[in-house]
């Protein structure tokens, strides 16, 4: 069985193929390199340099290489930019997603997984989101994950295709064995830019907002370990592949941590103060966003390894410190 990855040069999508090829399976990777780096494509995968949105060039490499799951990784992710330029971000996520599951469809590919996000749910006052909660995304960039959502359902309904949609909450830490991880300058990832500050490569961090209904004012956020993703992922495919039916699943630990204690735990680990700065409240932050994870234990058989921010932390640093070091 092969499975194609798309933006398996980027961060998630090059632990997935790791992970792929640790399982014995054939690696594609369709990765266009505006964000993705060549250096993180594990050795074993054949690596392609194109777009999701080619739809001959996906169609080409699903009938070439018999792809029977797509992994799809690809797309934009930093939330500002999709306010500044909305139309981009549905270009990119929306419109070449759509290409994709077309060209899968027409392919004959069986299984998919996509990378979804909790900003489809926006701000909400629950203690823990459930799958269920409301979707009313707060930005185009949580919009644009919700309509490929609804299009792998719709076509799920009128198709032999299986999907399954992922929807991370706060991904941060990095391979366990120092391979690959955050390697996208702009990142915003609250972890990787308080590495860089711990680093020098940042001259402070920036904490939005210290008047939380929080128990130390900061905002709150439920922080996954990429790998233990990325085993959730893994599981995904192996229920689609035993006739599993289509859904949605939340990835998360079921409990946050606030920015002063990431803070902290980034002093910990590096040994000495962050230069930190208290700024104003981003528009749409709520004071906290945790996952309920029943659905992804209970259904998958989902068992994290890696929930311990002090553990999330030191991969993240040591990660940061091989990338300083290029």
């Amino acid at each position: 069985m092969t499975a194609l990855v798309t933006g398996g040069a980027g961060y998630i999508g090059s632990h997935m193929a790791l992970a792929l090829l640790e399982r014995g399976e054939d690696v594609v990777i369709l990765d266009n390199l505006t964000t993705g780096v060549r250096d993180l494509v594990p050795d074993k995968a054949q690596f392609v340099q194109g777009d999701v949105g080619d739809a001959r060039l996906v169609r080409q490499l699903i009938a070439e290489h018999e792809v029977d799951s797509v992994l799809h990784f690809a797309g934009s992710t930093v939330v500002p930019d999709s306010v500044s330029d909305p139309l981009r971000y549905y270009a990119n996520n929306t419109c070449n997603s759509r290409t994709l599951i077309e060209a899968c469809i027409q392919g004959g590919v069986k299984h998919f997984i996509f990378s979804s996000t909790a900003a489809v749910y926006g701000a909400t006052e629950a203690e823990m989101i459930d799958e269920n909660a409301p979707k009313i995304p707060a930005n185009p960039y949580g919009r644009s994950k919700l309509m490929t959502e609804w299009m792998l359902q719709d076509a799920a309904s009128a198709t032999s295709l299986k999907y399954i949609a992922l929807r991370y909450f706060n991904v941060a830490g990095a391979d366990p064995l120092g391979r690959t991880g955050q390697s996208t300058p702009r990142a915003t990832h609250l972890i990787k830019r308080a590495c860089q500050t711990a680093l020098g490569r940042l001259p402070y961090l920036g904490i939005f907002g210290v008047d939380f209904a929080t128990p130390d004012g900061t905002g709150v956020r439920d922080y996954i370990h990429v790998s233990d993703l990325v085993a959730a992922h893994a599981l995904a495919l192996d229920h689609l592949r035993a006739g599993g039916e289509s859904g949605a699943f939340n990835c998360g630990y079921g409990h946050g941590f606030s920015v002063r204690q990431v803070i902290g735990a980034v002093e910990q680990a590096s040994g000495h103060k962050l230069a930190v700065k208290e700024l104003p409240r981003r528009p749409g932050d709520p004071p906290a966003v945790v996952a309920d994870p029943g659905k992804l234990k209970g259904r998958l058989g989902w068992t994290p390894r890696y929930d311990a921010l002090d553990q999330i932390v030191r991969h993240a640093l040591e990660w940061e410190s091989r990338v300083d070091a290029r």
